[in-house]
């Protein structure tokens, strides 16, 4: 099998996915940051195609921002010009681009958490 690099989003607050979720992926260099990919959770909390696969993914740092901030907004957990959590970047490095590396979000208002899953 490839290598791929898969995400999705959890509402932990509500107990449901996240759907409409904003996810950008840099490859990260150094101080250097070019984004690479985009894409938006469907009503699973998933992204319908890997963020990157095959040979596009390769060993190095790398860096998703989940932009939660809007969703936290329309789903009415927070209001406001200055939220708690808008932008949420998680960054990780990839030493085995032939394995499925998954990084979810579990996400809320005031906290989250990211962990390497299956």
């Amino acid at each position: 099998m490839a290598g791929q690099l898969t995400t999705h989003v959890l509402d932990t607050a509500r107990g449901v996915p996240a759907a409409g979720v904003t996810i950008l992926l840099y490859r990260v260099t150094g101080n250097s940051h070019k984004k690479i990919a985009e894409a938006v959770t469907n009503a699973d909390g998933r992204c319908d195609a890997p963020l990157l696969a095959g040979k596009a993914f390769t060993a190095g740092g790398y860096e998703l921002v989940f932009c939660a901030g809007d969703y936290l907004r329309t789903s009415g957990q927070a209001s406001g010009e200055h939220l708690f959590l808008d932008q949420i970047p998680v960054r990780f490095g990839v030493t085995d681009p032939g394995a499925h590396h998954h990084v979810p979000l579990l996400l809320s208002a005031f906290g989250y958490s990211t962990y390497r899953g299956s």
